[in-house]
């Protein structure tokens, strides 16, 4: 498969600045915003720069990596995927996340007291007019007041009511009650505001410890780009509840974010002593399994997991590769064919596709790898990988000018890939475009800087320039 990096580098500059011109508030601003994070990281203490972990993680040649730098991981995480909040309005404003399954009752507005007026529900309106209630009477009552909560932050997504009404329960509770204070944080947290929610976090811990204000206060101190601190604080969670699954495999997930991938596969493993079912484990292990040239036994975990119950397209798309390098070949096309039964969504369908095209290639069908990879594209315009497979198999049949055009396009799409650069400079060098060649493999450099192909061309032009 095609690899993914994006070259990122920590720059420290001097700068020399003749005349600055800013007041005072705007410096005391800056000093004291207690959200700003360090704009030049120490290496291995970022989740921004990945590549500078000291963890030495996987080659692009061999790994896939996505654009933040990452390699790609096992198992699609939601916290990873969902789009957060970027403002505290865009919080506030959120749009309601679910519809509730209650039925609509048949009490009339006339027989109800005008105390409950406001729970009342109408077939046009909401369940619970939030704008009607009187937050302060609900907060004396305990019982009422955290399922009221848990409706206003769960269902309607009001972050604002939902933290006005745990305010006044905590207050009513005389601060001593610790789960107002998580969810206090979690308000807080939902609303960008994490120096705020650390507090929060950290005085519900002081008070009772629960595995649950262990996760949240890590998701802080990652939101803040701090996953050494969190990593302590899970390490700290572990000694407190010694074997809790979901404490080892949230250091499994940060090492893995931090390209520490051998470390990352034992926590794994140690999630595995403690729930031999736990899927993203296996999922996880199994991925760095095949990049690791081990197709066999990552066959093994895949397998597990089909033997478990999971029952999808992305399981047999990677049974299907599994089974092909593992040279288990009666495996691979009904695995695929599988696949493309239970794609949901063109995505998917052209995930196998793609994949499909590699198998055709290893097996020297170049019209087959055509055609998948031309399936690939209908499927999903935007796939940069299979332009730049179809722009090696015109190279091939001699078509310069079209594999130039798709090259182009793969650059454009996914400027974080190094192939479509070093193809590029390959072929302007075979046509004597030796300034073009230079210049894209100078990209391919920064995109991948250990790739022994593009420092090899760069030297050979070197030469050349040096004689002309």
């Amino acid at each position: 498969q095609a690899a993914w990096n994006l070259k990122t580098r920590a720059l420290t500059e001097m700068v020399y600045v003749d005349e600055i011109d800013m007041d005072q508030e705007g410096i005391a601003e800056i000093i004291l915003d207690e959200n700003a994070i360090a704009q030049v990281a120490r290496p291995g203490t970022s989740l921004k720069l990945p590549g500078t972990s000291q963890g030495g993680g996987p080659s692009p040649a061999v790994r896939p990596v996505t654009q933040s730098g990452r390699p790609i991981t096992g198992f699609v995480r939601p916290s990873t995927q969902s789009g957060r909040p970027s403002t505290m309005e865009q919080a506030i404003r959120t749009p309601r996340t679910a519809l509730t399954a209650r039925p609509i009752t048949s009490a009339s507005g006339g027989s109800v007291r005008p105390g409950t007026a406001s729970m009342l529900t109408n077939p046009d309106g909401p369940f619970i007019n939030l704008s009607r209630l009187n937050l302060a009477k609900y907060a004396q009552k305990p019982k009422l007041a955290k399922a009221l909560f848990e409706y206003i932050f769960h269902h309607e997504n009001d972050v604002k009511s939902a933290l006005d009404l745990a305010a006044l329960a905590t207050e009513h509770a005389q601060f001593k009650d610790w789960w107002w204070k998580v969810q206090i944080g979690k308000c807080y947290y939902r609303l960008g505001l994490y120096r705020e929610a650390e507090k929060q976090f950290k005085s519900a811990l002081k008070q009772q410890d629960m595995v649950d204000t262990f996760l949240y206060l890590a998701k802080v101190y990652l939101r803040l780009d701090q996953p050494v601190t969190a990593l302590n604080l899970f390490k700290e969670g572990l000694e407190r509840f010694p074997g809790e699954v979901t404490l080892i495999c949230g250091i499994a997930r940060i090492y893995e974010e931090m390209n520490n991938i051998s470390s990352a596969a034992e926590y794994y493993k140690d999630v595995l002593k403690q729930d031999n079912t736990h899927v993203e484990a296996i999922a996880c292990i199994g991925s760095n399994h095949f990049y690791s040239d081990q197709p066999e036994i990552a066959l093994r975990f895949y397998r597990r997991l089909l033997q478990m119950g999971v029952y999808n397209c992305q399981l047999f798309n990677n049974l299907g590769l599994c089974c092909f390098y593992a040279q288990q070949y009666d495996m691979t096309l009904s695995s695929f064919e599988r696949a493309l039964f239970l794609a949901e969504n063109e995505e998917e369908t052209a995930d196998v596709w793609y994949n499909l095209g590699h198998v055709a290639v290893g097996i020297g069908d170049l019209n087959l790898a055509y055609q998948c990879f031309k399936l690939t594209l209908v499927n999903n315009n935007d796939y940069a990988e299979a332009y730049n497979n179809l722009a090696v198999l015109e190279m091939r049949k001699g078509h310069t000018e079209q594999a130039r055009a798709l090259l182009q396009t793969a650059s454009s799409l996914a400027p974080h890939m190094y192939e479509p650069h070093f193809n590029v400079a390959i072929l302007s060098e075979k046509v004597g475009d030796l300034q073009r060649s230079y210049t894209e493999a100078q990209k391919s450099e920064e995109a991948f800087p250990g790739h022994v192909d593009t420092q090899q061309l760069l030297k050979q032009l070197k030469e050349h320039f040096a004689m002309l």
